[in-house]
């Protein structure tokens, strides 16, 4: 439709400029020529007017003729006047600058284009007038416009005949360009509609750099991103299955031995004691579990609605609450002021995570007499918690994979504990915008150091 309009646009501009030209030019030659002829008198003369037509001139499309003011009219024959109306009477009558232009239709003659200019003659033939008898009038000239129509109806064929073809050249074009430029879309939503179905995410070829290609590739990382946390809830259900199914065997296994001792008359109260006491630590772990697994399933890039928090505050908070659970450790804390935006809530968790796992580590198995407890050292620094224990340390195959969900090294496993606390750790550090990462102390021992970006520079 936009090159229909186009075109026709051109075409119709072309064809009144053309037309507009045509008639400017012969406007400007007969006036030209009329007046140069009444100028010179010669066919004004009413002898040369009335004895020689047009036809001997070799002018048989041109009328001649002679308006007087009183509206007689000269020339050599009725069927060589022109039209002569109250347009040119009024050139006859005024005698001015201007000449009279325009288009009569005639019978059986078609249209014609009749200019009308002011001259002076005398109204005898034959004779000689004196300037007293010479009389003011008009010589007016006719010119067929058969010649100009037949150019400008051929020219509109043509340009009509053009326009259409280019119109439907336009057209087909467009559609092959459309068909050829989309049809990298249409295998993309092909392929959208493949996934939505079948749920299957493979990536589809994307071939060259237009805007299309872009899209392609866009949809591509997409799929990635989703196989990706596809991947990752798989294995945290696998790995969240696993590890549930250690402490509610052990909780079923204790309530079982329970069931069969009341049965035969009951355990002793210690063994009782016992038994309910591993029973209430398994549901501590178990409780402890589910609250890891639902903060890790919550993949949110962000922490949504963050308060203004000081983060020295939050690791005094959880050095109390560790060492209330680790009262053989030594504890060497210093703290500096640092605000940050974000969880209290679940940076707290992290902390409190961080510490948990520096006084597991550097809690002796079996402590020698009278050894000096062991320390862990807690520095907060321009946004920078550094946590370092007294253990023995991590191993170097296992730095990369300590933050990983339900990791555990060859050491920890003899320790309590489902392998998700340092994930968590992880976790609430991204979503604050920081990082975290682990290495081994040049004292001995492991280091753990988690740094946040300050509240001026975070939004909310």
């Amino acid at each position: 439709m936009a090159v229909g309009f186009a075109v026709a646009l051109v075409s119709v501009s072309a064809y009144v400029t053309v037309r507009q030209q045509m008639y400017q030019n012969l406007d400007n030659s007969l006036v030209d020529r009329a007046g140069q002829a009444a100028s010179r008198g010669i066919l004004t003369n009413l002898t040369n007017l009335q004895e020689v037509s047009p036809d001997a001139l070799g002018l048989s499309d041109i009328k001649l003729g002679l308006l007087g003011a009183d509206g007689q009219q000269f020339g050599a024959d009725p069927q060589y006047l022109p039209p002569m109306g109250s347009a040119e009477q009024e050139v006859a009558v005024g005698q001015g600058n201007e000449a009279s232009i325009r288009t009569v239709g005639v019978r059986n003659a078609g249209h014609v284009r009749v200019v009308a200019v002011p001259t002076q003659f005398c109204p005898y033939r034959g004779v000689k007038c004196s300037a007293d008898e010479i009389e003011p009038g008009a010589l007016v000239v006719a010119q067929s416009l058969d010649p100009i129509d037949r150019t400008l109806h051929n020219l509109g064929i043509v340009l009509w005949a053009f326009g259409l073809v280019g119109v439907i050249g336009a057209a087909l074009a467009g559609n092959a360009i459309a068909q050829s430029g989309l049809r990298p879309l249409v295998r993309l939503t092909g392929a959208a509609e493949h996934v939505a179905r079948t749920e299957e995410l493979r990536p589809i070829p994307v071939t060259g750099t237009d805007e299309i290609s872009r899209l392609a590739m866009a949809f591509n990382a997409m799929l990635q991103a989703l196989a990706r946390s596809q991947d990752r809830q798989r294995r945290l259900v696998g790995d969240a299955g696993h590890e549930l199914r250690t402490p509610l065997t052990s909780i079923r296994t204790n309530l079982d031995l329970l069931a069969q001792a009341d049965k035969r008359g009951g355990l002793k109260p210690e063994d009782r004691k016992q038994l309910l006491d591993d029973v209430q630590a398994q549901m501590d772990e178990l409780t402890t579990l589910i609250g890891d697994l639902t903060e890790l399933a919550r993949d949110t890039p962000q922490v949504r609605d963050a308060e203004l928090i000081e983060l020295s505050n939050v690791v005094e908070d959880a050095v109390l609450k560790v060492r209330r659970r680790a009262p053989g450790l030594e504890w060497d804390v210093q703290l500096a002021p640092f605000p940050v935006w974000g969880d209290e809530r679940l940076l707290g968790r992290a902390v409190t995570n961080l510490l948990d796992n520096a006084a597991k580590y550097s809690t002796p198995d079996n402590p020698a007499p009278g050894e000096p407890p062991s320390r862990v050292i807690v520095r907060l620094r321009d946004g920078v918690l550094t946590v370092t224990d007294s253990g023995p340390g991590i191993a170097e195959a296992d730095l990369p994979h300590v933050f990983e969900r339900f990791y555990r090294s060859s050491e920890a496993r003899s320790r309590p504990g489902s392998g998700l606390g340092l994930a968590i750790v992880k976790h609430a550090a991204e979503q604050h915008g920081g990082m975290i990462y682990a290495r081994n102390a040049p004292s001995g021992g492991a280091q753990f150091t988690l740094w946040l970006p300050h509240a001026a520079t975070q939004s909310r």
